[in-house]
């Protein structure tokens, strides 16, 4: 598993792309990709991008792992 290159969730950008997602969660990009392709993970479709707003993400984080990272 690669580890995170942020410590906190403060130092996140306002959206994240799929890159970002990847970094904070530790996983490959292809990973990162495929989970947002998912149909309840936070993406919000900006004409062919897909961004992740750093808030819902942190919502997701939280209810997918039961507990306040």
């Amino acid at each position: 598993m690669k580890e995170s290159v942020y410590k906190s969730y403060e130092e996140l950008p306002l959206f994240l792309n799929a890159r970002i997602v990847a970094q904070v969660l530790g996983i490959a990009p292809s990973s990162a990709y495929e989970l947002m392709h998912e149909s309840n993970f936070p993406v919000l479709k900006v004409g062919s991008r897909m961004v992740v707003p750093k808030e819902k993400f942190i919502q997701w984080v939280e209810r997918n792992t039961g507990g306040d990272s």
